[in-house]
């Protein structure tokens, strides 16, 4: 996948992170992110004709993770949707969120990287295939240091009254904000591609290592 890491920088309000060019990123409003991700589809198909014969398989995967991201707030979602000459189409996401919370007092939550690690779970994989979560703390350059999750989890479909749920590579980085109490930037990155799980967590790394804060 090293051909497609051509850096892209995507600013917001705030923050500003680089993911490769070839990423896409679209409108996830309710009301015209489906008519968004559509055009951008075509466009690329019209650009990578070998990519036409995933054309439906794109355009539900981006329809899922913008839907996903507007329930869940993202200030940015960038989804990867790529052809590597398989029969399966690479797909892959990281969001970026502003999160918070308070205790039962009211008073903001520490946003600590070791107080934030120690509230996260870690859990283990009984048998072959089990679900699985580490957590940890890494040093973001230029930012400092984070707690993180990373693993192979099963994460709730949002809005299913069934209970169900979705495997998938998953990797959450939580950054403290700067002079914001209780406020952290929650970069996130999930792909359902289990098979390729390292790959993307060297990726959704490399990603997030690019995160700082601005104004």
């Amino acid at each position: 996948m090293a051909r497609y890491m051509e850096a892209l920088t995507i600013e917001r309000g705030g923050f500003r992170i680089k993911v490769p060019e070839s990423w896409w990123e679209f409108d996830v409003r309710p009301e015209s992110r489906d008519d968004s991700i559509r055009r951008m589809v075509a466009e690329r198909v019209q650009q990578h004709p070998e990519l036409a014969p995933h054309r439906d398989t794109y355009v539900s995967f981006l329809q899922k993770a913008a839907a996903d991201a507007w329930k869940s707030g993202a200030l940015y979602c960038g989804c990867m949707a790529e052809s590597f000459g398989g029969d399966t189409p690479i797909t892959g996401s990281v969001t970026v969120s502003l999160v918070g919370g308070r205790t039962r007092e009211g008073t903001p939550l520490s946003t600590d990287p070791s107080a934030i690690a120690s509230g996260l779970a870690p859990k283990e994989a009984k048998r072959e295939g089990d679900s699985w979560r580490k957590v940890t703390t890494v040093d973001i350059p230029g930012v400092g240091p984070a707690a993180r999750t990373y693993g192979i989890e099963d994460i709730a479909v949002p809005d299913d009254n069934l209970g169900r749920t979705i495997r998938a590579v998953l990797m959450q980085t939580f950054i403290p904000v700067p002079e914001q109490e209780g406020k952290v930037a929650l970069v996130a990155g999930s792909s359902q591609v289990l098979d390729l799980v390292d790959s993307f967590f060297d990726i959704f790394d490399a990603i997030t290592s690019t995160f700082r804060f601005t104004g």
